[in-house]
Order: structure tokens, then sequence, then C-alpha cells
């Protein structure tokens, strides 16, 4: 159930951040790193810069996520 709550959550942020003009400061890291790999090409450097600058203050289960989706980026 948990699984299912959590993936309408991530599909409606995922559609929501399509129409919305980018703001990644105001997301969580949580859901900057469930969009990696579905940002604008002209996007991508403003949204690594943010992505970079909460590295340090990941938890561990957002590294490993972040490390799993940083290929996307590219």
């Amino acid at each position: 159930m948990t699984k299912v709550i959590l993936s309408l959550f991530l599909t409606s942020l995922f559609v929501l951040s399509l129409h919305a003009s980018e703001n990644y400061s105001e997301m969580s890291t949580q859901e900057l790193i469930s969009i990696m790999g579905y940002v604008k090409k002209d996007e991508v450097k403003k949204f690594t810069r943010e992505l970079e600058s909460r590295r340090s203050s990941m938890s561990k289960s957002e590294k490993k996520n972040y490390k799993k989706n940083l290929q996307k980026l590219k």
C-alpha cells in the first residue's frame, strides 16, 4: 500500500514539475533525486548545482539513490 502511495506521489510530482516553472531550491532533496533524468536540457546545469549543494547534508539512503540516478543526468 505504501509503495502505491509513494508511486502516485512521485508520478504526480513528476507531472507537476514538468508544468511548473523550475525552482529547484523549493523542492526537497528526495524530490530532486526522483526527477533526475527528467530535467530539461537547458535546466540541467541549474538542477545539478542545486543537487550538489545538498550532497553534504544527504542521508545515506538519499546518497545511495543519488548515486544510482546520477547516470541519468549524463
